[in-house]
């Protein structure tokens, strides 16, 4: 992790968000969608405040991380849900953890106090990064969507801050 660095999103920084969201999605496991969005309509549907992206020593972007609001109502102010997305060649590097460790600390700066995300199961890596980054499984919605022809669970996970009471 010693070349890597974590810098907020930036408009530049788009054709490679969008491919590296693009090759999370060919891999199957990753999201119902299956083709990447425009960056416009990426960027209307993502706080700016809570967008970030890891970069090497190149300021090469290797990953990202972004949230969008749980909900328009106020009561659920504090309330996000998250994606993250890693580089199939950069995996392995500690990028999704310092990814997810700098979007904990900016949304708690920011009173956020719930972190949430719906993960297939057969994603056994994001499950277990989740876990030790703090999250707990809710539990699953079975067979809540179909995805390239095939019912497809997901497990709901939060991560509630202990710094927000």
């Amino acid at each position: 992790m010693a070349d890597l660095t974590v810098r907020p999103m930036r408009p530049e920084d788009a054709d490679r968000v969008l491919a590296i969201y693009q090759a999370g999605l060919d891999g199957g496991n990753a999201s119902f969608e299956t083709v990447a969005p425009t960056w416009a309509a990426f960027d209307a549907g993502r706080l700016a405040a809570h967008r970030f992206v890891a970069v090497d020593g190149d300021d090469t972007v290797l990953g990202w991380v972004a949230v969008t609001p749980a909900s328009t109502r106020a009561v659920y102010a504090g309330v996000v849900e998250h994606s993250i997305y890693v580089d199939p060649a950069a995996q392995g590097r500690g990028v999704a953890r310092l990814l997810l460790d700098t979007l904990v600390a900016s949304t708690e700066a920011a009173g956020i106090w719930t972190i949430q995300s719906g993960i297939f199961p057969e994603n056994a890596a994001s499950l277990a990064l989740h876990e030790r980054a703090g999250f707990r499984v809710i539990g699953v919605r079975e067979r809540v969507g179909r995805h390239h022809g095939r019912w497809r669970d997901v497990v709901l996970l939060e991560r509630r801050s202990p710094a927000i009471t």
